[in-house]
């Protein structure tokens, strides 16, 4: 049997959220571990899918351009998840790491992916912040580290090319804090993948982007038993107008002048300029 879906972005990453939520090594985790979570919209959906609680979003690209969030209080960005209650993890985000065990997972965001298997985070603050400190000495502590990454990430060419050109600094203009990214290393589940961890099911995806709040959806043809791609179709269904992930006191962004202003490059807007007709 056959059946065609389109998902959103947002429902994407839902879709990709309980697709993680029932993968075996998390499952175990959940059960008799500890699973660390760097926040991201769509880390923040697989706390909702687990604990039924959102996590604040910090970094994120609008429609400004790559802004960080205007409030710090409201929700945890970095948090762990042990006996089944969401637990902070900013404050003490490296012994938290060095202590994570063989079967305890980590799940992480990446604002780049590539066909050839790579993914790449973008850093606006100096070496990432706090998270970014921890996150290369973590990919080296444990084996189940799942990098939660929908399709509208993908990105042409060879992230292995791209990173090296790519740095915060120099950046003379910038729509927002200046990036650079960072290379990270982990298991990419995006939406396709979740729909396979879902049911047995073949899963191609047939056409990207749209309309109407449609831009950046993934339409995919799902094949196999009838009951399997009834399951999928009726969870696609389901997430129709699933709306982002992550609290409501953290989705509003950052405005100049701001905390973090000092911190972030080249932005355009901490120098008062409207629009790039002002920059010369």
């Amino acid at each position: 049997m056959k059946a065609q879906i389109t998902l959103t972005v947002n429902e994407a990453k839902r879709m990709i959220a309980k697709g993680l939520a029932g993968h075996p090594a998390i499952r175990t985790a959940l059960s008799k571990g500890k699973i660390f979570l760097k926040g991201g919209t769509t880390v923040s959906a697989l706390a909702e899918e687990l604990v039924n609680r959102p996590m604040r979003i910090s970094g994120r690209i609008s429609p400004q351009g790559t802004k960080t969030g205007r409030e710090y209080s409201g929700g945890f960005h970095c948090a762990v998840i042990e006996k089944g209650i969401l637990l902070d993890a900013e404050a003490s985000l490296e012994t938290t790491v060095a202590g994570l065990k063989a079967h305890d997972v980590a799940v992480i965001g990446a604002n780049a992916i590539d066909v050839f298997g790579n993914a790449a985070m973008m850093y606006g603050a100096p070496l990432g912040g706090g998270p970014g400190i921890i996150i290369s000495g973590m990919l080296a502590e444990i084996p189940n580290v799942f990098i939660a990454a929908g399709l509208e990430k993908l990105v042409p060419g060879s992230l292995t090319e791209t990173i090296p050109s790519v740095a915060r600094k120099g950046v003379r203009w910038a729509m927002g804090m200046a990036v650079g990214l960072t290379p990270v290393s982990g298991r990419i589940i995006s939406e396709d993948k979740a729909i396979k961890l879902l049911a047995q099911v073949n899963c191609t995806v047939i056409g990207r982007g749209g309309v109407m709040g449609a831009e950046g959806a993934t339409t995919m043809l799902i094949e196999g038993e009838k009951s399997e791609v009834k399951t999928i179709f009726d969870i696609a269904a389901a997430l129709k107008g699933a709306g982002t992930s992550g609290t409501p006191e953290s989705m509003a962004e950052c405005a100049f002048p701001h905390d973090k202003c000092k911190n972030h490059f080249a932005c355009i807007y901490k120098h008062k300029f409207k629009s790039s007709k002002r920059i010369k």
